[in-house]
């Protein structure tokens, strides 16, 4: 996790989806981390940029977080400080890698509080500045001071140098995020210093239990020796090297190539669900779980840090109709465990009931017949789903009923009276639904 002391982070940036975790605002004393200058956003970017995703820039730790931590003042500028009390906040809170594209490695106060944040186990990496010319700061052992490079690997002509320079780092003509949602080219040690410290955070990746010191020397040893052989004043060190330092960190820790084990254990596949649904996760890992990320339909929905995974989901943010959930796992080694999907039904809009009747028909007698003695009486009737029952009155007394879709009745007329009488049918289907038809005999004795 890098914390970028800046001008705060555009959030909403899509290349930062998913990639910000809560930071401060130093200045204002509050949780408003967004961007008021855009400096820190172009910052950000060069770190944790998102890659493969067809989007913009990639940046040189890719999956890597960022703590956004705002210590300027709305025109950008910064004091010493709010810059301490910003180092001291992330040291707090986490951060491993922090960067100050501000020239701050001759302020006792920054120092005071780098030297805090790497007794917490963090390094701090910080801009050599653009005066293009000799500073006079001394060596200081508790920030990474970073010059500038060109494409040509030389030093940038507005790069500050001096004593104080650890190593250079490519700053010239950088593509990088920009506030708002774009993406832009930009110059200075402000992009030299975060591009260090994001080989500073790939170097952490490969073994976070290095020391402060582990993760200097490697950066050191394995930079590209530029200018005067060995240390000089214009490139520290040299140019970092991101595929030298990390493979430097293999040799010395081992890598974990192991991915984490994850599953979605509830819900179960095929659930119907309706309003908030509670997604249970199990996630392990030989080193340990670092992060367990919910995705619904491919999109990132919620993420934990610490078991158990839990999560609650509503489901009205989604149409109805098939859900799939997938989890992922990561490790501190960077190493990603994908659960099988699980896909359930989100049933939030109730169906239309069957409000269509049954339709009824009287087979025998025919409407204004004659019949005498014993006469046959017989209904049919159909439904679009199902009939539930069948039922035969003589003028309004129940005489006979079945369940299924036909019904015969014998009806001996001995008893009624001579003229005019109401055979009646009614059906109803499972819904409730009836249907009615009806016809009028004369007996005759």
């Amino acid at each position: 996790m890098v914390a970028v002391l800046d001008t705060g982070v555009d959030g909403t940036h899509p290349d930062f989806a998913g990639k910000l975790v809560p930071g401060w605002n130093i200045y204002d004393n509050n949780a408003d981390t967004s961007d008021v200058y855009g400096h820190g956003t172009f910052v950000a970017g060069v770190i944790g940029a998102a890659a493969n995703n067809a989007l913009g820039v990639a940046s040189l730790a890719w999956n890597t977080r960022i703590m956004p931590v705002r210590i300027s003042q709305p025109d950008g500028y910064a004091y010493y400080s709010t810059i301490a009390n910003g180092l001291m906040w992330a040291a707090d809170h986490g951060a491993r890698i922090a960067n100050i594209s501000y020239m701050v490695s001759g302020s006792s106060t920054v120092t005071s509080a780098a030297n805090y944040f790497r007794q917490k186990g963090g390094v701090v990496f910080a801009s050599a500045g653009n005066t293009g010319s000799f500073e006079s700061t001394p060596e200081n052992p508790a920030i990474i001071s970073v010059s500038a490079t060109t494409r040509s690997d030389t030093k940038a002509s507005w790069s500050s140098y001096g004593n104080y320079v650890d190593v250079a780092a490519p700053g010239a003509g950088i593509m990088t995020t920009a506030r708002g949602g774009g993406y832009a080219s930009v110059s200075g040690t402000s992009f030299s210093s975060p591009a260090a410290a994001g080989v500073g955070a790939l170097v952490f990746s490969v073994q976070p239990t290095l020391t402060p010191d582990q993760v200097e020397n490697l950066l050191k040893e394995t930079a590209v020796d530029l200018g005067t052989a060995g240390w000089d004043t214009f490139y520290g060190h040299g140019r970092v090297d991101a595929h030298g330092a990390v493979l430097a960190a293999i040799e010395i820790a081992g890598v974990d190539t192991q991915s984490p084990t994850v599953a979605i254990t509830s819900p179960t596949a095929g659930t119907m669900v309706v309003g908030t649904v509670a997604v249970d996760v199990s996630a392990s890992d030989n080193m340990g779980v670092e992060r367990v990320e919910l995705y619904a339909n491919g999109q990132l929905v919620a993420e934990a840090s610490e078991a158990p995974y839990a999560f609650s989901l509503n489901s009205l943010n989604f149409n109805d109709g098939s859900l799939t959930f997938t989890a992922k796992a990561w490790d501190k080694a960077g190493n990603v465990g994908t659960s099988k999907n699980v896909s359930v039904t989100v049933d939030n809009i109730p169906d239309p009931g069957d409000r269509t009747p049954p339709q009824v028909k009287i087979l025998n007698p025919a409407d204004g017949s004659t019949v005498s003695r014993k006469v046959t009486i017989s209904f049919s009737a159909t439904d679009d789903v199902k009939v539930a029952s069948l039922k035969c009155y003589i003028d309004g007394v129940l005489k006979a009923s079945t369940t299924g879709s036909a019904l015969k009745y014998t009806w001996f007329t001995r008893n009624a009276a001579a003229g005019a009488h109401t055979i009646q049918a009614v059906a109803a289907d499972t819904s409730g639904n009836t249907g009615t038809a009806s016809v009028q005999v004369q007996v005759i004795k």
